[in-house]
């Protein structure tokens, strides 16, 4: 099994890559958010691979950091209907982080934002994978306790509140919950609704 790839840019495709390794040239199917990021012909890269053998097929996939393989296994692993098609879709439109957050918010809407992820798809991807989000959330991991009290329907009132106001004013639920979390922590647990909101919009306006 091939688990990381190290050598230069040969090659760079619309759904691929072929990284030349000492004269071998390897294809590597990639989210499209790893293909932008990938240096130019003949550049030093490294990829993180999840090798897919089948009986009538071998093929590669391969990613900018470990925690975009781990989402890519969890969601090929654990979501009954995805495959690797439809992981890959989803890891072209959401970063690990903006994934873990969508999951925790239970934001079905912005996991159907991938191509091909119909509403059903999404939230079976919300559901199977709620337990699992806090452990990879990478970037997102000092929110995702509270978006998970957010989408479970548990968080204080006065923090749900102040979250949906800002959502009322046009910001996403991420983005909001992102202010409010810091509003918080430079409010304190007692703060009511309103001061939150406050905090949260000059969180915002920075």
């Amino acid at each position: 099994m091939i688990g990381k790839l190290k050598g230069v840019v040969d090659e760079t495709g619309e759904d691929h890559c072929v990284v030349d390794v000492h004269g071998v040239g390897y294809v590597v199917f990639c989210p499209l958010r790893t293909l932008s990021t990938l240096p130019g012909t003949g550049e030093a890269v490294e990829l993180f691979i999840e090798t897919y053998v089948r009986e009538d097929l071998i093929r590669l996939y391969g990613f900018g950091s470990a925690l975009e393989r781990e989402w890519f296994r969890l969601l090929m692993n654990n979501v009954q209907g995805v495959g690797a098609k439809v992981a890959l879709a989803v890891l072209s439109t959401l970063s690990p982080a903006d994934l873990a957050n969508a999951i925790a918010l239970r934001d079905v809407a912005m996991v159907s934002r991938a191509p091909g992820v119909g509403k059903k798809v999404a939230e079976r991807i919300v559901t199977e994978l709620k337990d699992k989000a806090p452990a990879y959330a990478g970037a997102a991991t000092g929110t995702i306790g509270l978006k998970q009290e957010l989408g479970d329907g548990v968080a204080p009132a006065p923090v749900a509140d102040a979250v949906s106001a800002l959502a009322n004013l046009g910001y996403s639920r991420d983005v909001a919950a992102n202010a409010i979390a810091a509003a918080l922590k430079a409010a304190g647990e007692g703060a009511d609704s309103a001061k939150l909101i406050r905090l949260g919009l000059k969180e915002l306006a920075r």
